[in-house]
């Protein structure tokens, strides 16, 4: 408080009041302060990467997870070891009609051609996997995984622990 009365001058009105009025004073402060301060932020930082929400983080990490769980062994880094030419990067996803996260989930859900679906009323039986399920929303965290690597060009993920 002695800093901010300081910069402020101890004329300031808010060098002279109460402690309890002056922690109101200071909220007030930071809440003018805070909108410039933020846009400031926003406007230096570099444009090739936008600020992200934490609940973004952590679908990634959720996705990437999953992913890694459940495609790595066909899908290693976006490619395809059963079918070349059925790659998760864009060109290809592009090629075959299956460039949005629409289309993901449902080849996720449903399969296509050698690959399984693994959705929980994936039907007729020899097309969906014989492993576990996903639920739902695991198949569209997924798809917006896959969509988001693709447009990127597959960037290597960290993933925490299982």
């Amino acid at each position: 408080m002695q800093l901010l009365c300081a910069v402020l001058g101890c004329t300031s009105a808010i060098c002279s009041v109460s402690q309890q009025q002056q922690q109101k004073e200071e909220v007030k402060l930071l809440k003018f302060l805070a909108p410039p301060l933020m846009a400031a932020v926003v406007a230096l930082s570099p444009i090739s990467s936008p600020p992200v929400s934490l609940g973004q983080t952590i679908d990634v990490q959720k996705g990437a997870t999953l992913f890694r769980r459940t495609c790595i062994g066909c899908h290693d880094a976006g490619g395809n070891i059963i079918q070349p030419g059925a790659t998760l990067f864009l060109k290809d996803l592009q090629r075959n009609g299956v460039d949005t996260e629409e289309e993901i989930y449902r080849v996720t859900y449903y399969g296509k051609g050698r690959m399984p679906g693994f959705g929980e009323n994936c039907t007729p039986r020899g097309q969906c996997t014989f492993g576990p399920r996903l639920q739902d929303g695991e198949i569209k965290l997924l798809a917006e995984f896959v969509k988001s690597q693709a447009d990127q060009g597959w960037p290597t993920i960290e993933v925490d622990g299982d």
